[in-house]
């Protein structure tokens, strides 16, 4: 019965997407359609498969050897303050939040080096290949599963300005659809299990191009680029250069958070504060606006609220919010519940994000502002859409 509701939920999250699509009889159903089979294989081989699953687990061991790394910069800065252990006991911005500086130095010095954009560009390939989409928005839709939202158009900078409006679609759902690598760390800090984000993010590609697809299909002559390459140095001088941006963007990163973490947890508990006089709270709002998504992920009892909650404070707030209020609880939940909570927080589709993605990306390519302004909201619902129907696929998959 679940696998009904959930099957259910997918045809109506995708006829959603339909309505909202500009041009409704230019969608490429073969797309769509093999975005949607290569995700449930994907999903399959991840979650259902033995051998998928060691995998995941021996690659999640790996990434948390990495971070672990990232302590002893940590604790030669902060002393006693960067360890749990000691009196003063976990100082969120340290331990959670520290270890993106060090991460974003890394994954810059990959940048750098060329590793990221090779991996980025043979599985970019590959998705093109059997998507039959260009190879600058499979490029873009690859490079998110591990960038930012701002981070991964860098890879194909100069091409921008040459991008149509379908493509452009693309680099803002996968973008809001997906989260950065530099900031996995603060979710795992929380408690959410990185075996649960890793197949979040290997989910992204397929499930950004079929919603981009649906809600803006390609209606322009898009320039066919046959071997795209991609700007992995920059203004860069040397490693050094890189190293040092990334170390101060994610400072930055780390100073951003933290402060908006301050102020909307702040507002949520004085709108608490205020709602509580008439016996309701922000949590509770939510819970009932958005709980028919709990239900068509095939949720139980108490569970379909609580995705509820969750997805509310995603989309309205930020997904650290989120993902704040679930590492608190995901112990005791079982592993499918956890899974699809994870998968469906695990994005940056918010209202926020919209600002961030114009403002961002406008830099590259001051001439596509406007179309960017003019696809930032509907690309945000896209980006929400993304991460809960991965969801839904790996629900559908856990029950089969």
């Amino acid at each position: 019965m679940k696998g009904i509701i959930i099957l259910i939920g997918i045809v109506l999250v995708l006829g959603l997407m339909y309505l909202l699509s500009s041009h409704k009889k230019e969608i490429k159903l073969s797309i769509v359609a093999k975005a949607m089979v290569v995700q449930f294989i994907i999903a399959l081989l991840l979650v259902k498969f033995p051998y998928g699953r060691i995998a995941v687990s021996k690659v999640s061991d790996v990434v948390t050897k990495i971070l672990s790394y990232g302590f002893s910069g940590l604790s030669f800065v902060f002393g006693s303050l960067a360890d749990p252990s000691q009196a003063t006991g976990f100082i969120f911005i340290i331990g959670a939040l520290g270890n993106i500086i060090f991460l974003s130095a890394f994954v810059a010095a990959l940048f750098y080096l060329g590793i990221l954009g090779a991996i980025v560009k043979v599985i970019g390939k590959i998705v093109g290949k059997i998507l039959g989409t260009s190879q600058v928005e499979s490029f873009v839709a690859v490079a998110n599963m591990f960038l930012g939202q701002t981070e991964s158009p860098i890879l194909v900078s100069k091409y921008l300005g040459k991008m149509t409006q379908s493509e452009i679609m693309v680099v803002l759902v996968s973008g809001m659809g997906s989260m950065s690598a530099t900031i996995i760390g603060g979710y795992t800090a929380l408690g959410i299990p990185m075996e649960y984000l890793l197949t979040a993010s290997a989910l992204v590609p397929f499930g950004s191009i079929a919603i981009s697809k649906i809600l803006l299909p390609e209606v322009e002559h898009a320039k066919v680029i046959e071997d795209v390459s991609m700007d992995r140095k920059g203004h860069h001088e040397n490693i050094i250069s890189a190293v040092t941006e990334g170390a101060v963007n994610g400072i930055q990163a780390v100073i951003a958070i933290a402060a908006s973490l301050v102020a909307f947890i702040s507002i949520v508990s004085l709108i608490n504060g205020v709602l509580g006089s008439f016996g309701m709270s922000l949590e509770k709002i939510f819970s009932y606006i958005f709980s028919p998504f709990g239900f068509f992920m095939g949720l139980d009892g108490e569970n379909i609220f609580y995705a509820g909650e969750l997805l509310g404070f995603k989309l309205v707030l930020n997904e650290f919010v989120a993902f704040q209020s679930l590492g608190q609880r995901i112990a005791s939940l079982d592993y499918r519940t956890g899974l699809m909570l994870t998968v469906a927080m695990a994005g940056f589709a918010n209202i926020s994000s919209m600002g961030i993605c114009i403002s961002g990306i406008s830099i590259l390519c001051p001439e596509k502002r406007n179309v960017l302004a003019r696809l930032a909201f509907k690309a945000m619902i896209g980006g929400f859409t993304v991460s809960l129907l991965s969801s839904m696929i790996v629900g559908f998959i856990t029950i089969i």
